[in-house]
């Protein structure tokens, strides 16, 4: 680095803006005796004027652009709806085709290369760029906006802790707490059963609330933390702004849901991956969020065709989506609940919600659709016969009261759910794993006020 403002573009900020600021000074002087001194502290520094916003980040974990409905998709998703009608909504957010590094790079606002999250966190290494460690040149949002006097709080997956410092034993300096968040609540890895997942509560591990067969599911428990958050700042700290950052673990397999939930969408997904595509095209041009000249791209040699399923396998296959459409809506449901405890709070006048759909497009781990999805990653297939004979306990809880499957789908409908593109996560190439809608609403003023915003959709 120089010091040579000829080297500089645009005028240097003056010292007095680095981070993190100088303590406040003392107002008071101490005498030889107490009759001597003088108490006079100086009022307390302001970083922020007065009508700083709250910001909150809700990020959804795996989803591709073709599948929420506001868009042209299939699932219903009113809380993203209500977001891009009360602002703006963006059809390229850049992700980088895996969760880590869109992480590393969506919390400092750097290439994440620069930022050593060149790969996910189970795999960082010695390389430059690979390691996982988020240098301190490089400070997170949280960092700064806590610097700068906002309260700061994550939940959910976060996904940028190198995985062998992530034991109970820390280190803790690359945990979220490590990382400018004063509280965090969710679980560390890439991904958790969503009925018995390993939890953290800042640095402690800690177990879920209540068990699956009580009705634990772990979308609900972020929602309802993060809201016992608000209430608690609400009374603790109401003129002070906050930042959250709100990333669930869906649609991340394993697709675990209630079956209820993914009743909804029973025959949705009878006509098959390539179907759907052409009819997410049509919907997306008629969102407005693709061009009209728009065409869908080719189906890779290396895919199923729908109609390369065997007929006795399909309704396995379709209900394995009929899970994940069910998995994806609950989850947004619970981002909706936030938001209403956002509104009930009177913190909706000053307050910007940016939703991300994805950090990253749709996922294909599942290869040809699984009941464990784990032994999918790890090349190992499960049986056409176990599929058939798990279908009525997909998503579920068995017998026992836990989960009868970690399912995922076929990579046909990852394929389909980052229509128009032919790429999906992991791939950089194609657009499909690293372009996400983006949705952003300063929800300030009136309801009327808010009303017209929708009139401003991009």
């Amino acid at each position: 680095m120089t010091n040579d403002p000829s080297t500089i573009a645009g005028t240097p900020l003056p010292p007095s803006r680095t981070l993190p600021f100088p303590p406040k000074a003392s107002g008071s002087f101490v005498g030889r005796t107490l009759a001597d001194s003088d108490y006079a502290p100086l009022p307390p520094q302001r970083h922020l004027g007065d009508d700083a916003p709250n910001i909150v980040v809700i990020l959804i974990d795996d989803a591709g652009p073709a599948l929420p409905a506001p868009l042209g998709g299939a699932i219903n998703t009113p809380t993203l709806e209500r977001i891009r009608g009360e602002g703006l909504g963006f059809n390229r957010f850049h992700t980088t085709a895996m969760c880590s590094p869109t992480r590393a790079s969506l919390l400092t606002g750097r290439n994440h290369h620069r930022v050593g999250s060149g790969q996910i966190a189970e795999l960082a290494n010695d390389w430059d760029g690979y390691s996982g460690h988020i240098p301190k040149s490089s400070a997170t949002m949280a960092e700064v906006l806590r610097n700068y006097g906002y309260s700061t709080g994550a939940w959910g997956k976060w996904h940028n802790t190198p995985a062998e410092e992530t034991t109970a034993t820390g280190p803790f300096d690359r945990w979220p707490t490590g990382y400018g968040f004063e509280y965090f609540y969710g679980f560390l890895a890439g991904e958790a059963s969503q009925y018995e997942p390993n939890l953290v509560r800042n640095t402690s591990t800690v177990l879920p609330p209540k068990t699956p067969e009580e009705g634990y599911h772990l979308s609900e428990d972020i929602a309802d933390d993060a809201i016992g958050w608000l209430r608690d700042h609400k009374a603790t700290a109401p003129d002070k702004p906050f930042f959250m950052y709100w990333a669930t673990g869906a649609i991340h397999g394993p697709h675990h849901i209630m079956k209820e939930w993914a009743d909804k969408y029973k025959g949705a997904f009878d006509d098959g991956w390539d179907v759907y595509r052409e009819q997410a095209l049509e919907g997306a041009k008629a969102a407005g969020w693709v061009p009209r000249d728009a065409v869908l791209t080719p189906r890779p040699d290396n895919l199923q065709g729908w109609d390369e399923i065997p007929e006795e396998q399909k309704p396995f296959q379709a209900r394995l989506m009929e899970v994940c459409a069910g998995f994806a809506e609950h989850a947004d449901v619970q981002a909706g609940r936030l938001v209403d405890a956002l509104d009930e709070l009177g913190y909706a006048d000053n307050t910007l919600v940016v939703y991300i759909w994805g950090d990253n497009g749709s996922s294909g781990e599942g290869q040809n659709g699984t009941i464990s999805e784990l032994l999918a990653q790890n090349m190992i297939p499960t049986t056409i016969d176990q599929h058939i004979a798990a279908l009525e306990e997909l998503g579920g809880l068995g017998a026992l009261g836990t989960p009868a499957t970690d399912n995922q789908y076929h990579a046909g409908w990852a394929w389909a759910g980052s229509t128009p593109y032919q790429g999906m996560k992991l791939m950089a190439s194609h657009l499909g794993g690293t372009r996400n809608p983006c949705s952003c609403a300063g929800r300030t003023g009136s309801p009327t006020t808010r009303s017209r915003a929708r009139n401003s959709t991009t």
